[in-house]
């Protein structure tokens, strides 16, 4: 019996020694899939696991530090949660850290517990295997196919008319070549016969006169419509969608990403034009994003490869360095071809339609188009951009097609500036424009006046 306990003893003791060094183990080497969480919400603006962004590659990082510096997990736990403070202590290696990576101040963590940095931990010294993503290639290779072509270029379209041209006249020039030829084999009697017949064709047009000016008018009349119809569409480029000299999808970007239109181009709520960003816009993000990781979404034909390539390509223009972290000043300039283009005969301000009219073009607009409505100003010209992998006009922008626009859409009245702006004239223009309930469009406050767009 007293050998029972004994040995029972020893078995409740061996057990709890066992959950309490495996409970340790786990405390200590962390969850990794946890970890992995933690690291792309916490970590990811400075560092990746296996190359150099703002800080150091991260993969390995326990066994490192241990290694180069004689520190344990416990410094990492000070060195995450208040790096300045370590630094400040006069820790020799967190000084010298400091030191390489330029300066660089590291954000605190004061807010990530210990089990949260011990899972990271654990994800940087075994990183579970990426889970493997099916591509809907059937529905992008479908939306591909019902794209919009672009219109020929002018270029192309110049070179057709001048072949035409030469052919028409190559083969006058035949046909005159051939008519000297019969006539120098024609007999008398042929010829005699023809003349006949010439003034019997004669005689034929001069009874039926009326009618033949009738055709040639009508022909006339069909001619000049044709040219007046081809003048008004000259410089109609809806559809148009040029080749960039550095790939970049909207669809990834304005669509996947949620990006808004205004933080690249950011004067459209404050000029008269939306400006092309400048390629240092691109590295704010692109600094510390040096490689295309959103393999879920890829259009048919390109690849990671791809994407990566272009995003060197902003590398190359702005002089960055991803390797050191830093600007070489050796820029390159990147010669975008421009898609939106109003004439120089027409005024169009951008702030006000981004700014006085946002809500009122889009209560227009998703009115007149109940199935497909916008959430953005800047749709209602340019189309959901957030759809679009390559840019192209939506729209017309012709004189009429801006005045439709005029006519129908309402003015918000409640709007701040409309409301202070037309104080007086609120009451009078109800008046004046009955319909609809004393609805005021923009025609009505000299929406259509030429000089508002043309000065």
């Amino acid at each position: 019996m007293i050998s029972w306990r004994k040995h029972y003893k020893k078995t409740l003791i061996a057990i709890g020694l066992l959950l309490s060094t495996s409970a340790s183990i786990y405390g200590q080497d962390g969850d990794p899939k946890n970890g992995e969480k933690l690291f792309k919400a916490n970590c990811t603006a400075c560092h990746a696991l296996d190359k150099q962004v703002v800080g150091p590659p991260l993969k390995g990082v326990v066994e490192r530090v241990k290694t180069e510096g004689g520190v344990d997990r416990d410094w990492l736990h000070k060195w995450i949660k208040n790096n300045k403070e370590l630094r400040a202590s006069g820790d020799k290696y967190a000084n010298e850290i400091f030191e390489k990576y330029n300066k660089t101040e590291m954000q605190v963590f004061p807010n990530l517990s210990e089990k949260d940095i011990d899972d990271i931990l654990a994800y940087t010294t075994n990183p579970p295997a990426p889970e493997t993503t099916k591509k809907d290639d059937a529905k992008d290779a479908s939306a591909a196919g019902t794209a919009n072509t672009a219109p020929q270029s002018s270029t192309t379209t110049n070179v057709v008319i001048i072949s035409l041209l030469a052919i028409a006249g190559l083969l006058v020039w035949i046909l005159l070549k051939l008519r000297q030829l019969v006539k120098l084999g024609q007999s008398e009697e042929l010829s005699g016969l023809n003349e006949t017949r010439v003034r019997s064709f004669r005689e034929i047009y001069e009874k039926y006169h009326y009618v033949g000016k009738a055709l040639l008018a009508i022909l006339a009349i069909l001619a000049a419509y044709g040219v007046w119809n081809w003048l008004m569409w000259i410089g109609v480029y809806k559809g148009y969608k040029p080749e960039q000299p550095i790939y970049f999808s909207h669809k990834i970007h304005a669509g996947e990403q949620k990006i808004d239109c205004q933080l690249c181009h950011s004067s459209a709520k404050y000029g008269k034009v939306s400006e092309i960003p400048s390629m240092n816009v691109c590295m704010n993000c692109h600094r510390t994003i040096s490689e295309y990781n959103a393999e879920h979404y890829m259009e048919p034909g390109k690849d990671k490869a791809f994407y990566d390539g272009e995003i060197q390509k902003i590398y190359a223009a702005t002089g960055w360095d991803s390797q050191k972290q830093q600007y070489t000043g050796k820029t390159q300039p990147v010669e975008w071809t421009r898609i939106h283009n109003m004439p120089d005969f027409v005024y169009f301000n951008h702030a006000q339609h981004v700014v006085a009219g946002e809500q009122a073009i889009i209560n227009s607009f998703n009115k007149k188009n109940p199935d497909n409505k916008i959430d953005v100003v800047c749709k209602a010209c340019h189309g959901k951009i957030d759809t679009m992998n390559v840019v192209q006009m939506a729209n017309d922008f012709t004189m009429g097609w801006c005045i439709e626009c005029h006519r129908t859409t309402e003015v918000d009245m409640n709007n701040g500036y409309n409301k202070e702006y037309f104080k007086n004239l609120h009451e009078k223009l109800k008046k004046q424009y009955p319909k609809d309930g004393g609805k005021i469009t923009v025609d009505a406050i000299g929406g259509i006046e030429c000089g508002k767009c043309h000065y």
